[in-house]
C-alpha cells in the first residue's frame, strides 16, 4: 500500500472537509493562496455512488473531481452499510486519491439516519465493520476517520480504542461531543489524553485535533500543548485561501483590493466547475470575505443580490473605482 501520511514532515496542517464550502472551486483557490499539507473534499454519500441511476451517480461524482495541485488529497464518503462503503472506495481509488476518510463525527440528522456520520459512536461495532470494508475496497491507500469525543457525552476512554484497534492511518478528533455540535469551546487537553492512550496501546496511528483553530499559529500551539501529529482547519478557512500560507503573516497582509479580486476569480471557478449548484452556495464566501473594512457592509448587501459572476465582477469594479 503507498501509504503518503508516511512521507509527511510532523507536524501536518490539513484542510477539514466542509459541505457546500471547500467543493472543488473553493479548493482550487486554496491550493493557489495557502496550500494545506493535505487537502480533504466534502464528504460524499458512498450509498449514492453506488446505488444512484447513471444521472444522480454523474452528480456525486462531480463532488469527487478534483485537480492535481491539490495533493495529496483525501475523498471523505459517509455510510452506514459496509458493502456499499466498501464499492465506494474501490470507484475512489480507480479515482486516483491518495486517501480516504470516513465520517463518523457529522451530526447532521439525516445523515444520522443513515446510520452513519457521529450515529456511528453509538455503534462501534458497525464503525469498524465500515473501516476494515473501506480497507478491502481499496487496499492501495490509507483509510482514515474523522469523528468527535463521543456522542451524548464523552466517551473517548472507550470509543477511541475501538477505533483503533482497526489501525486507521489517521484518526482526526474534533473535541467536543455530538451533543455539544459547536456551542462550547473545543477541549483540546482531551486530543493530549487521546494522544496517550494511542501512545499506551502502542498504535502508529496519526491523531490530529479540530475545533476552534483560527490560523497556523494557532494549530502549532494546540501541536506543542497536546503532542498531537496534525491540525485540521475548518471554519478558520472561510474568506482566507491564504490561511495555510506558511509565510510568516501571509493571509493577515492581503490587501483589501486582492482580497475582492481573489473572490471574484473563485466566483468565476465556481461557474465553471459546479454548474450543476446552485449560485447561492457563493454567497456564504462572500460573508466571510467581504468584512472588517469600511464599506463592507454595503458591498455584502449588493453582492448578495448578485446571480452570476459578472454581476459580482461588475460589483467589485464599482467598489474599487
Amino acid at each position: 500500500m503507498k501509504n503518503f501520511w508516511n512521507n509527511l514532515k510532523k507536524p501536518i496542517y490539513v484542510l477539514a472537509p466542509m459541505a457546500d464550502v471547500t467543493d472543488v472551486a473553493f479548493r482550487r483557490v486554496i491550493a493557489k493562496y495557502g496550500k494545506p499539507d493535505v487537502t480533504w473534499t466534502e464528504f460524499v454519500s458512498a450509498d449514492g455512488i453506488v446505488l444512484a441511476p447513471e444521472e444522480g451517480k454523474k452528480k456525486l461524482l462531480k463532488d469527487l473531481e478534483y485537480d492535481e495541485s491539490e495533493r495529496p488529497i483525501v475523498a471523505q464518503l459517509f455510510s452506514g452499510r459496509p458493502e456499499y462503503m466498501n464499492e465506494a472506495c474501490k470507484m475512489v481509488q480507480e479515482l486516483g486519491f491518495d486517501g480516504i476518510d470516513i465520517n463518523m463525527g457529522c451530526p447532521d440528522k439525516s445523515i444520522e439516519k443513515q446510520c452513519s456520520g457521529a450515529s456511528l459512536i453509538k455503534n462501534p461495532k458497525l464503525a469498524r465493520e465500515l473501516i476494515r470494508a473501506a480497507k478491502e475496497g481499496a487496499p492501495n491507500i490509507p483509510v482514515s476517520v474523522k469523528t468527535r469525543l463521543g456522542y451524548n457525552k464523552d466517551e473517548l476512554e472507550t470509543w477511541l480504542p475501538e477505533l483503533l484497534q482497526e489501525e486507521p492511518a489517521v484518526i482526526t478528533i474534533h473535541a467536543r461531543t455530538r451533543k455539544e455540535m459547536s456551542k462550547v469551546p473545543a477541549r483540546w487537553e482531551r486530543i493530549k489524553d487521546a494522544v496517550k492512550i494511542r501512545d499506551d496501546l502502542g498504535s502508529k496511528t496519526l491523531i490530529f485535533g479540530n475545533g476552534d483553530v483560527v490560523d497556523l499559529e494557532d494549530a502549532k500551539k494546540r501541536v506543542e500543548e497536546t503532542g498531537c501529529d496534525g491540525v485540521m482547519i475548518g471554519r478558520g478557512i472561510f474568506g482566507n485561501p491564504w490561511r495555510f500560507n506558511k509565510n510568516t503573516d501571509r493571509d493577515k497582509d492581503v490587501s483589501i483590493k486582492e482580497r475582492l479580486s481573489v473572490m471574484v476569480g473563485h466566483t468565476k471557478l465556481f461557474e465553471e466547475l459546479l454548474s450543476h449548484k446552485n449560485f447561492s452556495i457563493m454567497k456564504k464566501h462572500y460573508k466571510a470575505y467581504v468584512d472588517g473594512f469600511d464599506g463592507a457592509k454595503e458591498l455584502r448587501l449588493k453582492l448578495m443580490e448578485a446571480n452570476n459572476s459578472e454581476e459580482v465582477e461588475g460589483i467589485v469594479r464599482d467598489f474599487n473605482k
